[in-house]
This record gives C-alpha cells, structure tokens and sequence, in this order.
C-alpha cells in the first residue's frame, strides 16, 4: 500500500535540526524530499559531532532518512534557475534561512508561487519572520532560553536548565508539518497554495501549557520544581531501594490506591492530604513519607507492585535502556538501515502509524550531492551541461 503523501514532491532548502526533521516527517509518509545543499560543505549538520560514523556525522544521519541530495549555489544565476525549475514542479518548499536571506536571494514564496501558484511554501525560523527580533540568528538553546521554559526546567538551587534534547529544533518541526499538512488539505478544496511560517520561539511557547495557565490563573511566575509537577501531587520522582521512579497518582481514586498498596491508609483520611490542593501545598511533608515508605523496595519490584495495583508508574531508563526496552522494541522505535558508507546504521522508528497506509524507511541518508546529476538529467540538462555546471562550482 503506497503511502499517505506518495507523489508528493518537496524542495528542501533547510539545513541544521529544525527543518530535515520537518522534511524528513514528511519523507517518512511517502513524500518525494529533494535536499538542497550549498556547494562544498554542504548541510552544516554534517560537521556536528563527534561522533561520526565512517567519516557521516551520526546526528545529521538521524534526521535524513528517505532523502535524496543536490548540490546548487543559490548565488549563481544558473544555480537560482535551477531552483525556480525544481519549485515550479514542487507541492512544497521548506526553508529555514534567516528572514531576509531568501528575499535576497530570490526564492521567496513570492517569487516561486508566480510560476506555481499551488505552491505551498513553509519557512521555519527561530523567531518568526517579523517583529523586532525576527532577525536574530536562532538556536535551539537561544529559543528555549527566550520560551519561559529553561527557567521552570531543573530545581529551585540549580538555576535555569536546558531540556536534554533539541527540543525547539524537534517542536519547530512538527508544527511546520502540521502547518504544511493543512495547506495541503485545504488545496484540495481551492487549488491555490499558500505561505507557511513557524519558529522555534512559537513552538515552545505553544507548549509551555500548565506553566502558562498558573501564570494566567494567578500572575504569579511559576518556579523551578525539579521533577515535581506544579499542580499535582505526589506526581513526580521518588527514590526507592536502588534508585529512582517515577509515580504519577493522577486523580483521587490513584492516590488512594497508591496509599493502600504501600501500606499507607491512614493519609487517606490525614487533613494534610485530603485533596489535589492539600497534597501541592504540603508536598514536602508527603514526599518524605512516600520517599521513606518506597526504599524498603528496589524499583523494578515497586514498578510491579503499582502497575498491578493500577497506580502510573515507571522506571527511569537511560538512552541505552530506552532501546533495549521491550515495549519501545514492540512500537517499531529502533529501526535499522543500510548505508552505502557506514554499512548497517540505527535510527529511531517512526512515532505516527497509520493503519492502511503506514509510513515506510525506504532510503539511506544521502551522501552529500550524490543525486545531484540525476536530478539534472530529470530537468532536462544534457550531459554536456552538467559537466560546466560542476566545473562553474554552479553544482
């Protein structure tokens, strides 16, 4: 069965973390990407490391898959030609430039919807693409600081903390396929394109959720509170006989079986504890009794004992263990493909899937240029040509 976005065909003009992982989303489900890259040092994605896998960085690896790539000097006349040939045959651009570059440049939505007006062109940057910061240059650090998010992230005596993970790049990239995705719903009703635009800046913002309403709610700014939720309790981390878990006792009837289960009736009824509210505000008194209760066991032994009672809980699994886990096994979420260079290489599975038209893993992550003629021969160009374009540096 083909997949949902099969024919669909993408310019690539993104480079880093934010845009490859939006179109290679969009890859995933059957779209045709066409990875643009300056000649030369190509994606800058290509230098981060270590580590390297055979000479191919491992990060840029992860976020390519089911790509092909072209090499095009966008500040050659005849390699911004070639551009305006690939948009006019394209569904989608996706460019993750600074603002002003693309004007300057030339292959702006404006520019490229006049030779195809079904065009739908999404530009991902890191702070949006007017207003008085829109310029800067952005990173997925620079974003998460600018968010709220780095500043309720870690606890009240670590100071401000960055989540783990490029969390901006990851959210940019989601929100600009979800923006695409409607665009392409909505052609279908009217036949036009039209102009997409998110940054890493709105898509953390977008996500900042109960943080965001305690601020509203109360005009307080909400603080650090390590790994304790800010309106729930006990809804975090507690340390066992061996370690840490994670217990999330997400509404009354949960909390009174945790109590039950660990023995612990008498908080059921204790005035300190009675509601939500009671359990927030005296959420110290309460994590040292839990804390005191939960080491006479190891984890896994506590993990069994609250699952089977129907109390949310978990262990907390380094990198390494998320890809021995069972359950992340049995979801498809470590995948493994051939590449041409670095032999068999693992890359996390795909997170949506659909029952009949699944998305597939079906290409390798492209050498840097290495459709590069092919991609000429299909416009048209004769061999000729293609050897002056690589010889003019145009390729």
């Amino acid at each position: 069965m083909d997949e949902p976005l099969k024919g669909i065909k993408v310019v690539d003009m993104t480079a880093a973390m934010a845009g490859p992982f939006c179109t290679m989303l969009l890859a995933d489900m059957g779209a045709e990407v066409l990875k643009i890259e300056p000649p030369g040092r190509g994606d800058m994605l290509r230098d981060f490391g270590p580590p390297f896998i055979e000479g191919e960085s491992a990060y840029f690896l992860l976020v390519n898959r089911n790509k092909r790539s072209m090499t095009l000097n966008l500040r050659s006349p005849e390699g911004l030609d070639i551009l305006k040939r690939l948009a006019k045959e394209a569904d989608i651009v996706v460019e993750s430039f600074r603002p002003n570059v693309k004007h300057k440049l030339g292959v702006d939505y404006e520019t490229l919807s006049t030779t195809n007006p079904g065009l739908i062109y999404c530009s991902i940057s890191g702070f949006g693409q007017d207003g008085p910061l829109a310029y800067r240059p952005g990173f997925d650090p620079i974003a998460q600081g600018m968010s709220g998010l780095m500043s309720v992230t870690g606890y009240p005596e670590t100071g401000p903390t960055r989540v783990g993970v490029a969390i901006g790049d990851s959210l940019g990239g989601i929100f600009a396929m979800y923006g695409i995705l409607l665009a392409l719903i909505e052609r279908n009703r009217s036949g036009k394109g039209q102009y997409v635009s998110t940054s890493l800046l709105e898509g953390l913002v977008a996500v900042l959720g109960f943080q965001a309403a305690k601020y509203f709610g109360t005009g307080q700014v909400p603080e650090r509170n390590g790994n304790d939720h800010a309106m729930m309790s006990p809804y975090g981390t507690f340390t066992t006989k061996d370690g840490h878990i994670n217990i999330a006792a997400g509404n009354q009837g949960m909390w009174e079986r945790l109590c039950k289960t660990l023995g612990l009736d008498e908080l059921v009824d204790d005035p300190r504890f009675l509601t939500v509210k009671d359990r927030v505000l005296n959420r110290p008194a309460l994590s040292a009794i839990l804390n005191e209760k939960l080491k006479e066991k190891t984890s896994e032994e506590w993990i069994d004992i609250l699952n089977d009672a129907g109390v949310a809980c978990g262990p907390i699994l380094n990198i390494k263990e998320v890809f021995e886990n069972e359950q992340v096994l049995h979801l498809k979420m470590l995948e493994e493909i051939d590449h041409p260079h670095c032999g068999k290489i693992k890359t996390i599975g795909i997170p949506t899937k659909l029952s009949r038209t699944p998305g597939t893993i079906r290409k390798a992550p492209p050498l840097k240029g290495e459709d590069t003629d092919e991609v000429l021969r299909e416009l048209g160009f004769s061999e000729e040509k293609i050897k002056e374009f690589h010889e003019a540096g145009i390729v």
